[in-house]
């Protein structure tokens, strides 16, 4: 016989003899402690796999409702941001629309300072030439006064005197009352 026989092999009959293959007494010993321990340990073990089954269960369960919480959260989250960019747009166009008004306003408010400056500018140069004027005359007023002044004083010749008095008549015929 050889070493690795097994039980069924041997013939009714013969009887027991002593097996001395440790592999095969150790793979029935266990088999024996396995049957043992699941029929009387079977129940505990069951209930335990359950509990454990339930616990995996409610893990996943509870993962799969944050996972979906948190997709939510960021569909929120997207759509918050969108809503933040069309914002940000609508000011910045609300900006430059401002921007622009302003810039218009600025410039027309600037040609409108410019056509008033020119036009005081004109004023103020008619003004000086006016005074100028006056002042000339008033100099040239004077000056012909001191000059008739000083003829007068050294006295007339007769040319001087006719002179004068043809003057005088001319203006008085010249002359018409308002």
């Amino acid at each position: 016989m050889t070493e690795f026989t097994l039980l069924t092999e041997i013939p009714l009959g013969e009887g027991v003899e002593f097996n001395g293959n440790i592999l095969e007494t150790n793979i029935i010993n266990l088999a024996v402690v396995v049957g043992i321990v699941v029929s009387f340990g079977g129940d505990a073990l069951r209930s335990l796999l359950e509990s454990r089954r339930q616990a995996i269960l409610s893990t996943l369960q509870q993962a799969e409702q944050k996972a979906k919480d948190a997709q939510d959260r960021l569909a929120e989250a997207k759509a918050q941001l969108e809503m933040s960019q069309k914002k940000a747009k609508e000011i910045r166009d609300q900006g430059k629309l401002a921007a622009e008004r302003e810039k218009s306003a600025l410039s027309k408010q600037t040609q409108e300072e410019i056509s008033r400056l020119q036009e005081s500018k004109k004023e103020s140069i008619q003004l000086q030439q006016q005074k100028a004027v006056a002042q000339i005359s008033e100099r040239v007023i004077a000056f012909a006064l001191e000059e008739v002044h000083s003829r007068l004083g050294q006295g007339l010749d007769e040319t001087n005197h006719s002179s004068v008095v043809n003057f005088g008549l001319v203006q008085f015929s010249n002359y018409q009352p308002m």
